[in-house]
């Protein structure tokens, strides 16, 4: 038995209770992959050998594979597999480093183990004042691991960008089963690395020779979104100056390697954050609403729909449980909501703004300068109204609905599933008034079979629906694959990208090559293979990814098991020419 060769060399913990592996055969997505073992390693050894035992053993001709996995809220079926999955929350567990200044940049910078929860890494920051910005909704519940290897991104997105520009330095045991840091290289040091034998050595002759062959096309190939996470980001390796594969690794959802340490770059928070709430009764003037407030520079602009206030309103005893302070008080906050709901009054669309400063008598006249502005823009178009927050505690309830409509749903949906599938579009926000309604019409006919939120970052054209269904029937499975066929050639059409933040899985990977074509999906490919010859990280995501396979493995209902889950070919569309809005 596998389990019992492992724990032969292993120094931390083998797992092969059914109560085990059933908890790791489900993230937060509609999959369910049973793996054959689960390992919680106790340190970089264990991981060495693990990949080693691994590598024999296809080496021989076996078929087992080795799939790194942190807190497991993905939602894209990332982290499943049926070989061995390798959790790294249990001893990875480390924030090994924080500094306020390089001796080198003087950037503030951490350096942490992928097992580590954000929320842990946040506490360690706050008192410094220091902020690692590009975490995303689910703070609360995900690791640093699953932010490295998604490409993470979030609310602060707008302001501070992904994952992929914080990550300084990143340690990753490979193929040959050693551990080897990659940070990028110029100049001598890359001529170095060029000529050097060995493992890396050759690894990087490879990638640069195949970089640069191809240089034209890969830049190309760049979707023009302001935040993508399909596919490999072989544009960010190469710019005839810098090799960074950093950039690489980074968003590659444990494909190359299985991630060991991670130096990210901070930021310096703000002192202060103060929210205007915009109210908007009309979707067709999201967009412009955005392009206003965009020109007072905020951190951020978030956005949830009327679906998900009904939720919010449904259950705001658990929403009370997600906030801070005195539950009476805090029940009078949603008075206002419960109103909206029961006179017929609720926005389509409430857009939260975020602005930040460190001079707090500056911040209050900007917000309400704001304010002013939006008061204006709507004399021209109805059905919209604003509320500038001067309280930082008054904000905390439009927060916690935000950050926390995925998991409300999730957790408290009866006789339908959660089925992230569609759920992470991006498009140019100049596009949204054509975009969106035609994404409804595409969404409408399905009303019997279900029902759908809405939330997102509007700032940067990205949304995030969640549609509720029962994945207990089988005729409401199959839609998954059509709707999802409609929707991304709708987001092609409109040169967009199909995952801003999510990344591929299980649910994106087979679409890829409708995105960027057979070139690019061979390149993709080749640079797999480079990495992994053998095939042994985390098989069929981003290539290899079967539509098929990944429509077996949708659990027929995942609301069983809500408890096991941790604390979370399509033909090509003729690309249109969307006119601007």
């Amino acid at each position: 038995m596998i389990a019992e060769e492992i724990k032969q060399f292993l120094h931390g913990d083998v797992a092969v209770d059914d109560a085990t592996l059933e908890k790791y055969s489900r993230d937060y997505s509609v999959f369910k992959v049973r793996p054959k073992v689960v390992v919680f390693p106790k340190d970089v050894d264990d991981v060495r050998n693990l990949v080693k035992f691994v590598a024999a053993k296809r080496a021989a001709g076996e078929d087992i594979s080795i799939t790194g996995r942190s807190a497991g809220t993905d939602m894209t079926g990332g982290p499943l597999s049926q070989g061995i999955i390798v959790s790294f929350t249990k001893y990875f567990n480390h924030v090994k480093e924080v500094a306020e200044s390089s001796p080198v940049t003087g950037e503030p910078y951490a350096v942490v183990e992928p097992g580590v929860y954000y929320r842990d890494f946040e506490k360690e920051l706050k008192p410094k004042g220091l902020l690692y910005p590009s975490y995303p909704a689910s703070k609360e519940l995900c690791a640093m691991g699953g932010i490295v290897n998604n490409n993470s991104g979030g609310e602060k997105t707008l302001a501070y960008g992904k994952t992929e520009d914080y990550v300084r330095e990143l340690k990753l045991v490979m193929s040959d089963g050693e551990e080897h840091t990659i940070r990028p290289l110029a100049g001598g040091e890359l001529r170095a690395k060029l000529n050097e034998q060995g493992f890396e050595g050759d690894l990087y002759r490879k990638l640069y020779d195949l970089m640069d062959k191809h240089y034209d096309v890969i830049k190309k190939a760049k979707p023009d979104v302001s935040k993508n996470s399909a596919g490999y980001y072989l544009w960010n390796v190469w710019d005839k100056n810098t090799f960074d594969l950093t950039k690489l690794i980074v968003g590659s959802q444990g494909t190359f390697g299985l991630l060991t340490e991670a130096k990210l770059g901070l930021v310096r928070a703000k002192k202060h954050s103060r929210l205007a709430v915009i109210f908007v009764n009309d979707l067709k003037w999201v967009a412009d609403l955005v392009v206003e407030v965009l020109r007072f520079h905020p951190e951020s602009i978030e956005s949830y729909d009327d679906k998900t206030i009904q939720v919010a309103v449904k259950l705001w005893r658990q929403v009370l449980r997600s906030m801070k302070g005195n539950a009476i008080t805090l029940g009078f906050q949603f008075l206002p909501e419960m109103w909206m709901v029961m006179t017929g009054g609720m926005p389509k669309m409430i857009v939260l703004v975020e602005l930040t400063g460190d001079d707090e008598p500056e911040l209050v006249a900007k917000l309400n300068q704001l304010a002013d502005d939006v008061r204006r823009f709507a004399k021209t178009r109805s059905g919209i109204s604003v509320r500038p927050l001067t309280k930082e505690s008054d904000e905390e309830k439009y927060w916690t609905i935000r950050r926390q409509s995925f998991a409300l749903l999730h957790n408290n949906t009866t006789g339908k599933d959660t089925a992230p599938f569609i759920d992470d579009f991006v498009v140019k926000p100049e596009y949204l008034p054509e975009f969106m309604p035609k994404l409804n019409a595409i969404l409408d006919p399905y009303e019997k079979d279900l029902i759908y939120t809405i939330a997102g970052h509007p700032g940067n054209g990205n949304f995030h629906i969640i549609p509720l269904m029962d994945l207990s029937n089988p005729r409401v499975r199959a839609l998954i694959p059509e709707i999802s066929e409609k929707v991304y050639r709708l987001v092609f059409q409109y040169h967009g990208s199909i995952t801003g933040e999510h990344n591929d899985g299980l649910i994106r990977t087979p679409y890829l090559e409708e995105m960027y074509g057979s070139e690019i999906v061979e390149l993709f490919k080749e640079v797999k293979k480079i990495f992994d010859p053998l095939n042994m990280f985390n098989p069929g995501k981003k290539v290899g990814g079967s539509l098929q396979y990944s429509v077996d493995h949708i659990e027929p209902t995942a609301m069983a098991a809500a408890s096991a889950k941790p604390a979370p070919k399509v033909p090509a569309a003729a690309p249109a020419q969307p006119s601007k809005a």
